[in-house]
Order: C-alpha cells, then sequence, then structure tokens
C-alpha cells in the first residue's frame, strides 16, 4: 500500500443539536475503528430517507445479510468507500474486517484468533440495550433534522409503534414510576456487561483496545450525545459500576474525532 493514502469516504448521519455532529451508536463504531487506525477520512452527512438513493448511485451494495421484512435490499449506515482499492462495505463489524486485513500495519481492531468471540460480544450485548429503546426513540427524533426526524416518525409506525400498541413515540417514552421503573432496568443491563470484565480492566480484552470497545464506546456516545453531557441522565449512565462507562469514553476520548 502507498504511503500517502487518499481519504476514505465514510456516510454518517448527521444532528440538528448544537454542538453535535457525530451521534449514531452504529456509526460510531467505524469512526472510532478509523480514527483508532488513523486512516484519513472524509465525512459524507446523509439523511435517513436518502441512504438507499444516495448509496445507489454511489454503486454501493445493500447491507450484505440484511433485508427489509418484505424481503427487499437493505441500505444501511455505515458504509465506507475505499479509493485505494476501490472497495465498498457496509456493516461495521464487515468495515473492521476489511481495514485489518486492507491496513495491517495500522493499529489492529480484531485481534488474531477473536473474530468470533467479537462477533459473539455483538450478539450478547444487544439484550442488554433493550431497556434503552422506550427513551432513545424519542432522544433521536429530538436530534435528527425535520426530513429525518419525519421518516423515522413514519417507518416506527410499522415496527415499534406496533408492536408496543402505541399511538406515537411520545406515548412509547415512559413517565412517572414507569420511567424509573425502565431506567433500572437500563442499569441492571450495564451492570450485566460490567460483570463480563475484570474491575480492573480498562477495556474489554484488558488493557488491549479493540473493535468489542467501540462498540460499547458507540453506544456510550449515542446516550451522551443525545441527553447531553451536563444532564441528570448521562452522569447517571458515566457512575455506574464504579464509574466504568464515563471512564471509557474518557479512555478513548483521543479516538473521537467526528467532523
Amino acid at each position: 500500500m502507498a504511503e500517502t493514502l487518499k481519504p476514505l469516504v465514510f456516510y454518517d448521519f448527521p444532528s440538528k443539536k448544537p454542538g453535535v455532529n457525530a451521534w449514531n451508536p452504529n456509526t460510531w463504531k467505524t469512526r472510532y475503528s478509523l480514527n483508532y487506525k488513523g486512516i484519513p477520512y472524509k465525512t459524507i452527512w446523509v439523511e435517513y430517507p436518502d441512504v438507499a438513493s444516495t448509496l445507489k448511485a454511489a454503486g454501493i451494495a445493500p447491507h450484505p445479510t440484511t433485508r427489509k421484512p418484505d424481503g427487499s435490499p437493505m441500505y444501511t449506515l455505515p458504509v465506507i468507500v475505499d479509493p485505494n482499492t476501490g472497495t465498498s462495505v457496509s456493516d461495521s463489524l464487515l468495515i473492521a474486517d476489511y481495514l485489518d486485513k486492507t491496513y495491517p500495519d495500522k493499529p489492529i481492531l480484531i485481534p488474531a484468533g477473536t473474530r468470533a468471540l467479537h462477533e459473539a460480544f455483538l450478539d450478547a450485548l444487544t439484550p442488554n440495550f433493550y431497556p434503552t429503546m422506550r427513551f432513545s426513540m424519542l432522544k433521536i427524533c429530538e436530534i435528527l433534522n425535520p426530513r429525518s426526524e419525519a421518516y423515522i416518525r413514519e417507518a416506527r409506525k410499522n415496527d415499534v409503534l406496533k408492536m408496543l400498541n402505541a399511538a406515537s413515540i411520545e406515548d412509547v417514552y415512559p413517565k412517572g414510576d414507569e420511567a424509573e421503573v425502565e431506567w433500572k432496568k437500563f442499569e441492571e443491563g450495564m451492570k450485566n456487561v460490567a460483570k463480563w470484565m475484570d474491575s480492573n480492566d480498562r477495556f474489554v480484552m484488558g488493557d488491549t483496545i479493540s473493535f468489542a470497545d467501540f462498540v460499547l464506546g458507540g453506544f456510550l456516545q449515542a446516550n451522551k450525545k443525545m441527553w447531553g453531557e451536563q444532564s441528570k441522565e448521562w452522569k447517571d449512565i458515566a457512575s455506574w459500576d464504579g464509574g466504568r462507562w464515563g471512564r471509557l469514553l474518557e479512555d478513548l476520548q483521543k479516538y473521537d474525532r467526528d467532523d
């Protein structure tokens, strides 16, 4: 590979919230990965209703494994395009695989022999994040530009709102005593994740940074951006499990470029 790399193209979702650029937990996994490996890139910001048309126009294939409920192709972010190889890749884990294989001289995201463990880690995390859904749906709407917000509100009518028998995203958001119960479920989910690691470990693999940390970091970044750094909610999350989650973002701060 040539010494001077052409910048990769990285597709991400924008925000209307002052002081917030990148906020999506899934795209943050790739943003962290690129920053950690020190690979130059430029961000193209794409509104939700424009994802499919933008990627199609760029000749980028849909997600390799995920499809819409009707069986049609799914176009989603993150996506990178590497002009150095003429390759495009979607899905944060597949992007991490690609970056390690294509740029092995850069810091490694998925250490040798841990690919299966990383995939299992991602699968195991998901149920522990479920309690945030009822809070995050509304918080995401508050961070989106109007066209994306309208798109998400319409899309949720046919899945989450239908499943919960709710009339609107506002109805899904927990209130009063129910909010305390749901927030406690969130805390318990994060406590489950903390139990997988030794209390003194800085990262999932001890003192070694890996893609698994960027998965957690992306989720935490999303909550920090949605709630606000000075909010009671974020300070609460950052303090859980002996302050582990706040410290993790501090340890990853050198890799959180988001322009």
